[in-house]
């Protein structure tokens, strides 16, 4: 039933329009008509203005003839990671990757594709469904502010699935971690570092020293941390007065989350103290963990779409955040899945056409075997 045709040619229409972080503007424009195109209610939210941003959240919803079925929420991010400015995408023997200046913008646009061909699928073939509401996020990379600042008023699915993973299509995210965003100011003392370097006290010194005694990179199965970032210093000759570092701590488990954060933050407290410098330290935490099981609904709805569209369901963790970890947090119990994007957030990011076609089939039974469902509680 699926158009191949018109569903590559949209993926390549659609990864050529520049869509960074915050600017999402134009695609979000183009989306609105078609979602309009497939009678669904379409509005967007004010979460452009309280990030910074030109574009807000767009929402659609369809009404659907099956009363009694819940109401279904399919999400995809409308943003892409730098470079992605000007993509020139290339299809070459069933893979579409970019020219290789740029990033190709399958992430997430592998997600968008397959949910507009599955709704004009349903559309087309007079296919019975329960209410459809789709999100399609902004600024979901470098931290969900899009989601994180989402008009809650507007949310009406029972749950959901946010199309934004690598892998096959068919792998079923269960579990996310929370991320904390640690960032840290060491302050020492100025001096010449030539003439008279007893009299000051490095903050690149200090930073270094505390960092040292860290444990960093994966903890556990479910736990990471890392220092991203370091900024200080004037020149060779100045004994550097004042540093920051950014670092971040993962982990599907909060109270490991909770428990690492602070470790990490007292390090820094405890090594400036000791050499007789100051750290100022500001701890925000980006998102929260989450974890469903597999006899859930969402979850075991996800498992017999994917067999029903011929592929082998694996459920799985991750340990990057997404939009599904807010609409969790919201109260919409909500899975993530793979589209077959690889080697995302590179130049060398790609996806095979087959996989499009696959990722579209599973959005298509995902909504037929949601109409065949009962309402339950959240």
């Amino acid at each position: 039933m699926l158009n191949h045709q018109r569903l590559i040619a949209e993926f390549l229409e659609l990864v050529k329009i520049d869509s960074p972080t915050r600017k999402e503007r134009q695609i979000a424009e183009i989306l609105k008509d078609r979602l309009m195109d497939l009678g669904m209610d379409v509005s967007e939210d004010q979460t452009g203005t309280a990030i910074g941003g030109n574009c807000g959240n767009v929402f659609g919803y369809l009404k659907g003839n099956l009363p009694e079925a819940p109401t279904l929420l399919l999400s995809a991010h409308m943003d892409t990671v730098a470079p992605c400015l000007n993509v020139e995408p290339i299809l070459e023997e069933g893979i579409i990757r970019s020219a290789g200046a740029t990033i190709l913008g399958a992430d997430d646009k592998s997600g968008i594709v397959p949910i507009l061909e599955a709704l004009r699928v349903i559309k087309e073939h007079d296919i019975s469904h329960g209410n459809i509401q789709v999100i399609f996020s902004v600024a979901e990379e470098g931290g969900l502010n899009g989601s994180k600042n989402l008009d809650q008023s507007q949310l009406k699915a029972n749950f959901g699935f946010v199309l934004d993973s690598g892998g096959a299509p068919g792998r079923i995210i269960l579990e996310a971690p929370g991320q904390d965003r640690i960032n840290v100011t060491i302050k020492g003392k100025a001096s010449h570092a030539g003439i008279a370097p007893e009299e000051g006290l490095s903050a690149i010194v200090v930073a270094a020293k505390a960092i040292a005694k860290m444990t960093t990179g994966r903890l556990d199965e479910e736990t990471t941390s890392n220092v991203g970032t370091i900024q200080g210093g004037l020149a060779t000759n100045i004994v550097a007065e004042t540093v920051t570092i950014a670092c971040e701590s993962r982990s599907r488990d909060i109270n490991k989350l909770e428990r690492h954060t602070a470790q990490m933050s007292e390090t820094f407290r405890q090594t400036a103290e000791e050499m007789g410098a100051k750290a100022e330290i500001e701890v925000r935490r980006l998102y929260a963990p989450f974890k469903l099981s597999r006899e859930s609904q969402v979850a075991s709805l996800a498992a017999e779409a994917a067999q029903s569209a011929g592929l082998n369901p694996e459920f799985a963790a991750t340990g990057g955040g997404s939009d599904a970890n807010y609409y969790n947090s919201y109260g919409i119990p909500c899975v993530v899945l793979s589209t077959g994007m690889q080697k995302l957030h590179t130049t060398e990011e790609y996806i095979k056409e087959e996989d499009l076609f696959s990722t579209t089939e599973l959005v298509l039974e995902i909504i037929k075997a949601a109409g065949l469902r009962t309402i339950t509680k959240r």
